[in-house]
């Protein structure tokens, strides 16, 4: 979670005072959608939800969000040093830029309707008086880009998290889910209370109820939104204006950066890296769109990095995280101000960007590797046939215990196989691998009885289970890449299987798995063991029969 606020002090409040905005939008939607069931709901919702949103601190947290979110934009929309951009971003600005225009009308005829006259803004009142009105499609259209414009950001903002990308499918439905509903609500209710406004026998009690404006009431506020209106679009000029006269300040001021890996660029001083391979149409990775987060634009400074300025805390962190040489920067960071010449680390494949998660990441997780005991022996002058038919019912047999416990086949190894679970955290993914575990002894013993009934010897395998860090990402051609797991808990994982035939047991458990699953070791008999290729003794729990472990992890030494 850190590392999502990482970054300077004005990314961190533009991303907080969204996140304010984001939840003003979501209620107001979800208080707009309520019109599919009644008036009397949504205008329920709308007391409880304008407690928060029109008292004191509310109104003060609300607005405070508003004008800091629309300053930050503008103030670095006027800052950048080329309009050249991935299209995402490109879209989140038009749309943003969008939003204040389409909110004006309707700002002005609820919100300062209601301080200026009284005026009862209740959902009745907003949905009958534009329903069918070319001010009703614009507040249809409002939603729409209100919303994604907000799901931009936030996809953008969380995409670099395991959990987020997990659950993907979700989001999306929901985000078409919400304004669908808004817009379903909007309808209903816009139909009904149009139909009562036009009907001179409840016009008058509606009225009342919602005091009305006067004509010279509507020509104020009409007034008032076009002034506003005035005011956006000098706004917007003046922010044009200063892009504008820094551009043409900073036209003739150039630095040269060569990249090892490609073209001579060049680009103003002020500019970062990340911003000159853009404005020169280079590739370059930036997954968490130059925020200094990911990581994955990262260069070496092979010349001029004593003449850059020094990293800041939060660039300073995110390459410690990944063990950066002490000549890597990262480009979205550094801004150049003399000649350098510089490597990417990721260089974007001409076929295919890789994705965030092929590049690597460093998780800790729990390993299940197991053998079958003696298959060549066992397998010998059979027809290969024979052979793969008896390891596909084997596998057919013991795999549901391992994906049913939430894990994974990384690989099979012909007789064998390495599973993986990648659970939230590390204990959750400990007890999956022991859940696992259990359930492939418990198959086991039932495969076993068949081939029995068959006149056949039974199976005997090895099982090791270790937990510790990992590297998962794609090694490979960028087209034919396939995900693999590196580190010494692989290597740990495998000699502890090998370890079981030595013990004459079944299952061998690392203590650090167990201690991750938060069992005690105090009482449970456990064994010293030194792995070829591993540098430190490991102490693993030896079972005999992997079904019995329950009973394994129960028992205590005697006094």
């Amino acid at each position: 979670m850190n590392r999502l606020w990482h970054g300077t002090w004005t990314a961190k409040l533009r991303i907080a005072s969204g996140l304010v905005l984001f939840a003003y939008v979501l209620f107001h939607l979800i208080n707009v959608g309520l019109g599919l069931f009644s008036l009397d709901l949504m205008e329920r919702f709308q007391d409880a939800r304008q407690l928060i949103t029109r008292s004191g601190p509310g109104g003060l947290l609300l607005y405070t969000a508003l004008l800091t979110h629309a300053g930050l934009a503008l103030y670095r929309l006027a800052r950048r040093r080329t309009l050249q951009m991935p299209l995402h971003e490109g879209l989140q600005i038009l749309l943003g830029l969008a939003i204040p225009f389409l909110l004006m009308t309707h700002f002005v005829h609820t919100r300062v309707a209601h301080q200026l006259f009284d005026l009862n803004d209740r959902m009745g009142y907003v949905t009958g008086l534009i329903w069918a009105t070319p001010s009703g499609r614009t507040q249809a259209i409002l939603v729409l880009v209100t919303w994604v414009h907000a799901c931009i950001g936030l996809h953008m903002w969380l995409r670099i998290t395991d959990w987020w990308q997990r659950l993907v499918p979700l989001w999306i439905g929901l985000a078409t889910l919400i304004p669908a509903f808004a817009l379903a609500g909007f309808m209903v209710q816009g139909r009904q209370q149009r139909a009562r406004f036009f009907d001179a026998d409840t016009f008058a009690d509606l009225a009342a109820t919602y005091n009305w404006p006067t004509p010279e009431a509507f020509a104020r506020l009409l007034d008032i939104t076009q002034k506003g209106d005035l005011t956006l679009w000098a706004i917007l000029g003046l922010t044009a204006a200063t892009f504008g006269v820094r551009k043409f300040a900073t036209a003739r001021r150039s630095v040269r950066v060569s990249y090892i890996d490609g073209p001579e660029i060049s680009g103003e001083r002020g500019m970062t890296l990340l911003e000159m391979s853009r404005a020169n149409g280079i590739p370059h990775m930036a997954q968490c769109g130059g925020r200094g987060r990911c990581t994955t634009c990262r260069v070496v400074v092979e010349q001029g990095a004593d003449l850059l300025h020094p990293p800041s805390p939060q660039e300073q962190a995110s390459l410690a995280a990944v063990s950066a040489p002490p000549n890597a920067r990262l480009a979205c960071q550094i801004r150049p101000t003399t000649p350098a010449t510089v490597l990417r680390v990721f260089r974007p494949d001409s076929n295919r960007q890789r994705a965030h998660d092929a590049l690597g990441e460093e998780k800790v997780l729990a390993l299940l590797f197991l053998d079958m005991r003696g298959f060549t022996s066992r397998t010998a002058g059979q027809l290969p046939y024979d052979v793969v038919f008896l390891l596909n019912r084997f596998f057919d047999a013991i795999v549901p215990s391992i994906t049913g416990a939430g894990g994974t086949i990384d690989k099979y190894l012909g007789d064998g196989l390495l599973a993986i679970f990648e659970q939230d955290n590390p204990e959750d993914s400990a007890r999956a691998a022991l859940s696992a575990a259990q359930g492939i002894g418990a198959a086991l013993e039932t495969f076993n009885k068949v081939l029995a009934t068959e006149g056949a010897d039974p199976l005997k395998i090895g099982i090791g289970l270790h937990l510790g860090d990992l590297v998962l990402g794609e090694i490979g051609a960028a087209d034919n890449a396939p995900r693999t797991i590196i580190g010494d808990t692989v290597n740990t994982a495998s000699r502890l299987e090998g370890q079981t035939k030595e013990l004459g047991v079944e299952l061998l458990v690392s203590a650090d798995l167990l201690r991750a699953a938060n069992i005690p070791l105090e009482g449970l008999t456990l064994t010293a063991l030194t792995l070829r290729g591993v540098s430190h003794p490991v102490d693993a729990l030896p079972v005999v029969q992997a079904s019995t472990l329950p009973d394994a992890l129960a028992i205590r030494k005697k006094p």
